[in-house]
């Protein structure tokens, strides 16, 4: 691996680090089990690989060229944001007022994050469209990927590359937080726990969504 394949891995790794909606949003699934954890993670980084490949193929400059474009999906992804946020909300304040844990002790319920024993599509589902809807993402790596193809050098080939990169850091990253919430599954359960948790990933969801709905809006 060359230099700037190894500072291109770094980088890549602090961006997909960096918190946010998809690191709280796969949190949110893990609480309920390891499988809903894992398939959030999954569906985030599907839909990283979705914003690379259209980084590559050149389709974000058509999102950057087009506002109306740009602000329509922004708005999209921060009503959806919103819509996970309020719903963790209620989902808490519908459990407060049975006063009936779900999970081991906790809070969080099966049905209202995962959809139920033996469903996994509805994490994936919405690991993939709170990454997807983020249309900041493609235009990110439209700016980013250049800057690390060396002069000279077939672009397309390079980028594919650099794209794979972004999707293996993402591979590790959000599965690793997944299992380490399961890890720490039994503490975090707990009834007071699991309340302080639900509300945290509840209030972080609600205000990342108003801010992405507002941001277009002030445009």
């Amino acid at each position: 691996m060359d230099a700037q394949l190894i500072a291109f891995t770094g980088v890549a790794a602090g961006m997909v680090a960096m918190p946010g909606a998809d690191f709280t949003v796969v949190v949110r699934n893990a609480l309920v089990s390891r499988r809903a954890g894992v398939a959030c993670a999954l569906g985030v980084a599907g839909g990283l690989l979705l914003h690379t490949a259209l980084a590559v193929a050149g389709v974000a400059a058509v999102l950057a060229a087009v506002p109306a474009l740009f602000r329509t999906l922004q708005l999209l992804g921060g009503a959806y944001v919103l819509y996970l946020g309020v719903r963790t909300l209620d989902g808490l304040r519908r459990q407060r007022d049975r006063e009936h844990p779900a999970v081991s002790g906790g809070t969080l319920s099966g049905e209202d994050v995962a959809g139920g024993p033996g469903d996994g599509s509805r994490p994936l589902r919405q690991g993939f469209v709170t990454n997807a809807l983020n249309p900041k993402a493609p235009i990110t790596f439209l700016s980013l990927l250049p800057q690390f193809v060396p002069a000279g050098s077939p672009a397309m080939p390079r980028t594919l590359v650099l794209a794979l990169i972004v999707v293996a850091v993402a591979l590790v990253w959000f599965p690793a937080v997944a299992l380490l919430v399961d890890r720490l599954g039994r503490w975090l359960r707990r009834p007071r726990a699991a309340r302080a948790v639900e509300a945290v990933t509840g209030s972080a969801l609600t205000v990342l969504g108003l801010v992405l709905l507002l941001e277009p809006l002030r445009a």
